[in-house]
């Protein structure tokens, strides 16, 4: 039986020796760099194609809601199956058959565009098609930490891949608005296969054997319990922990705000402010050197002031940022660099909380229900993007774009005042331990 306090089972470290620093571990800067080209290519996709959208269809309101709206489907819809399903295989093949489905996808649209076929129907099939294969990637390599480092490695490993979405945030925007301003869309669909295909070639060069939850059986039954059973038991166990279940509540809230503030902002940008493609891209990629020093923040704040202190007062620094945006007007150097500073101070604060949530939410949850807890929080914070999408998009067409901008960022403060009010904000220095002893583990097959 391998302790409870450790990520990596007994029979995994006789094997070999941690090493001190998680840099010298192969492994982990295989998943590293994976995340890093893997996130790139995401964040590049995820501003490529709606701009195409809007400077180059002349999709309205509306359609830019439904866009975003099927790219995010995904969520709502597959998040609690993936996480049960996740939870029984290894997160290592998961991860490449999701690069590989996302560079055939973006390549697809890529050459569609090159041939001119890149229309709204063509753009609604490649977003919904990267959003499932998305979120089968994000909970595999959340629960892929937990399998590759120890417990007490969780927060710098977490930081460390947290980083590396940070380093995205910032190229992937910027890339893709220039790309598109500079070349076309279909090139920049190109550059985001090209880096969901070096995320594939990292990943599947992680060797070493995953410790897997062993498959538990119903004695009615003698079988592996159904994905109905895993997926009511995940649910179960966030809805029964009080932290878990105000981690959900506080993203849900947060979740749903940003996806229509999100979907009104990428309509205020080019039309209010007459921002080009390139300066779009800029604003948007602000968040990433923000985001990078939440991450190194997050090793080292919640250790002195508490992970509750630093979770509500990050989220309400970071969700507030947003405030001053509405009050901007015109294309000047002042305008563009009040939104470099909300992005920067955006991307800082909720990094800081990204990364200090997912350490709680992996330090309570037994090992053989981390799929599921991952896929249970997602399914609840971001399975209202949909309609918060449409919502943004319905706003901004009987509101107006700057009215819109305001409610809708407004909106985003509901999160840090959920979490204020919730056991979260007492969490002190040090992470909880397990809910619930870990299931016993045996050895996925290479």
């Amino acid at each position: 039986m391998p302790s409870s306090s450790s990520a990596v089972p007994d029979s995994d470290r006789s094997d070999r020796s941690v090493p001190s620093s998680l840099w010298r571990d192969r492994d982990f800067r295989s998943l590293w760099v994976g995340q890093t080209a893997s996130q790139l290519g995401e964040h590049t996709s995820l501003l490529v194609l709606p701009l195409f959208a809007v400077l180059t269809l002349d999709a309205g309101a509306g359609e830019l809601g439904v866009l975003r709206a099927v790219g995010q489907a995904p969520i709502l819809l597959l998040s609690l199956f993936v996480g049960a399903w996740v939870d029984r295989w290894r997160t290592r093949t998961v991860m490449v058959l999701s690069d590989t489905g996302r560079t055939l996808a973006l390549g697809a649209a890529a050459l569609a565009g090159f041939l001119g076929w890149l229309g709204l129907p063509a753009l609604f099939v490649v977003v919904f098609a990267v959003g499932v294969l998305s979120v089968f990637f994000d909970v595999a390599y959340q629960s892929s930490l937990v399998r590759l480092v120890r417990r007490d490695q969780l927060v710098r490993g977490n930081s460390a891949l947290e980083g590396s979405r940070s380093a995205a945030q910032i190229g992937g925007p910027a890339l893709g608005g220039a790309l598109v301003s500079w070349l076309s869309a279909p090139v920049a669909a190109a550059v985001g296969a090209f880096f969901f295909t070096l995320s594939f070639l990292s990943i599947r060069r992680i060797r070493r054997s995953e410790a897997v939850p062993e498959v538990r059986e119903l004695p009615e039954l003698r079988r592996p319990a159904r994905t109905g059973r895993r997926i009511h038991e995940g649910l179960r166990f966030v809805v029964g922990d009080t932290s878990l279940r105000a981690v959900c509540l506080a993203s849900a809230a947060f979740q749903f705000s940003f996806a229509a503030l999100m979907t009104v902002h990428l309509l205020f940008l080019p039309r209010e402010l007459h921002l080009s493609g390139t300066v779009v891209g800029l604003s948007l990629a602000a968040t990433g050197p923000g985001a990078l020093l939440g991450s190194l923040l997050a090793a080292r704040l919640p250790g002195r002031f508490g992970h509750g202190a630093v979770l509500v007062s990050a989220a309400a620094l970071g969700d507030g940022a947003f405030l001053w945006v509405p009050a901007l007007h015109g294309s000047s150097a002042t305008t563009v660099a009040a939104l470099l500073a909300v992005g920067f101070v955006f991307g800082a604060g909720g990094q800081l909380v990204n990364v200090t949530v997912m350490a709680v939410r992996q330090a309570v949850t037994p090992d053989g229900m981390q799929g599921r807890a991952a896929a249970t929080i997602t399914f609840v914070g971001m399975g209202l993007t949909p309609l918060g999408s449409l919502l943004g998009g319905y706003l901004a067409q009987e509101w107006g774009l700057r009215t819109s901008l305001l409610v809708t960022a407004a909106g985003m403060l509901l999160s840090p005042v959920v979490m204020a009010l919730s056991p979260l904000a007492r969490l002190g220095r040090t992470l909880p331990e397990p809910a619930e002893p870990a299931e016993r583990t045996v050895r996925a097959s290479d």
